[in-house]
C-alpha cells in the first residue's frame, strides 16, 4: 500500500469494500478475502494476489498426505451413477471389483457384462474377489444386517451374471471372507475404497476416490491390501481361472 501510494480508504473504493474489511485484512493475517476482492487489491496494488494472501493457494493446493484424495463421500449411494460408469468405461489396464458381493453394479451399470467382455477383449485384466455365500462369515453378516436380500443372496446374484459370461480369457473371479469390512474396486490408477460400518449395508458405507499420484501412497496402500486378498483367495474355477 505505501508502495501504491494508497490509504485503506483507498484501497476500500478500489475493492468496492467498507474500509473496515481492509482494516481486518491488515489486521488479521490468517483471514483470506473472496477471490474478487483478492483480485481488485491486486489490481490496485500492481501485485498478484498471491504476494498478498499465499494462503488462498496454499488451501487449494494438496501437498500433504492426503493429496490422492479426490472426493470423500458419506453413503456409497451418494456416488454418482455417472463416475461409476465413466470409471469403468476409461480404464484400459486394470478392473478390479473386490467388493463382497458386487450385487449394485448389475444394477447401475447398464450392459455391464457387454462391457466387461469388450474390456478382457482389448486387454484389460478384470478381477472379481467376491465373499464365500455359503461361509460361516457370510452367515454372520446376514444376521447383524437383518435384510430380506442376503449378503450370500447378493454374491450368488453376482456368481449368476458372472456366468453368462462364460470364460472369457482376462475375467477372473475368486472367493475370500477376508474383505468382509472394506471394498476396494481399481479402475487403473483411480480407485474407489469403501468401508462398512456397523450393521449398515454396502449403499449406507462411506467412500473415499483416489487418484494414484505418488509412490506408496493411500492408492498405493489400498492395492497393496486387493494383491495380498487376491493372491490368498481360493479361484471359483481353477481349471478356468488359472
Amino acid at each position: 500500500m505505501d508502495d501504491a501510494k494508497l490509504t485503506p480508504q483507498d484501497l476500500a473504493e478500489r475493492c468496492e469494500v467498507d474500509v473496515k474489511t481492509v482494516a481486518r485484512w491488515l489486521a488479521e493475517e490468517d483471514r483470506v478475502p473472496h477471490p474478487r476482492h483478492r483480485w481488485a487489491a491486486g489490481q490496485a496494488l500492481g501485485v498478484d494476489q498471491t504476494v498478498l494472501w499465499p494462503e488462498a493457494i496454499r488451501k487449494n493446493v494438496k501437498t500433504g498426505a492426503d493429496r490422492e484424495i479426490v472426493t470423500a463421500y458419506p453413503y456409497r449411494s451418494a456416488v454418482p451413477k455417472s463416475l461409476w460408469r465413466t470409471l469403468i468405461s476409461d480404464a484400459t489396464t486394470d478392473l478390479t471389483f473386490a467388493g463382497y458381493t458386487n450385487y449394485f453394479f448389475w444394477l447401475e451399470i447398464p450392459n455391464l457384462r457387454a462391457v466387461l467382455r469388450r474390456k478382457a477383449e482389448h486387454g484389460c485384466r478384470v478381477r472379481f474377489l467376491l465373499g464365500d455365500p455359503d461361509s460361516e462369515v457370510t452367515r454372520r453378516r446376514e444376521e447383524k444386517e437383518a435384510v430380506p436380500l442376503t449378503v450370500g443372496t447378493r454374491i450368488k446374484i453376482t456368481l449368476d451374471e458372472l456366468a453368462k459370461l462364460g470364460d472369457p480369457p482376462g475375467i477372473e473371479t475368486r472367493l475370500s471372507d477376508e474383505h468382509i469390512a472394506m471394498s476396494v474396486f481399481t479402475f487403473d490408477d483411480h480407485m474407489l475404497v469403501s468401508t462398512h460400518l456397523a450393521n449398515l449395508v454396502g449403499h449406507d458405507s462411506p467412500v473415499l476416490h483416489l487418484h494414484r499420484t505418488q509412490s506408496d501412497g493411500l492408492y498405493d496402500r489400498y492395492a497393496h491390501h486387493v494383491t495380498e486378498l487376491w493372491n490368498t483367495a481360493r479361484p471359483l474355477r481353477p481349471a478356468l481361472n488359472g
